[in-house]
């Protein structure tokens, strides 16, 4: 909805998350993960997909093989903290 006086509101940027089931290596933890893209899908997802036929054989479980499990920091765990060390296991 445009404001009254007709001026443009500022553009917002905002983003979802998109899940499917989960994979193997995740189906442990929860049964549901985030869709990831292989890189020769992004242009096919963002831009060029027949509106007739959306491409909803992407949002599929990616491949376990392509991914690895490591511990999360326990820190990551509390909103207040952000940081680089966020990313060191403990």
């Amino acid at each position: 909805m445009a404001p009254a006086d007709g001026k443009h509101a500022p553009s917002l940027d905002t983003f979802s998350i998109v899940t499917t089931e989960a994979n193997e290596l995740t189906d442990p933890i929860h049964d549901r993960m985030p869709v990831i893209l292989h890189p020769r899908d992004y242009d096919r997802w963002l831009n060029d997909y027949d509106e007739a036929r959306p491409p909803l054989d992407l949002l599929r479980p990616y491949e376990s093989e392509g991914m690895r499990m490591t511990p999360a920091n326990r820190a990551v765990g509390n909103v207040r903290n952000n940081g680089p060390e966020m990313l060191n296991s403990a």
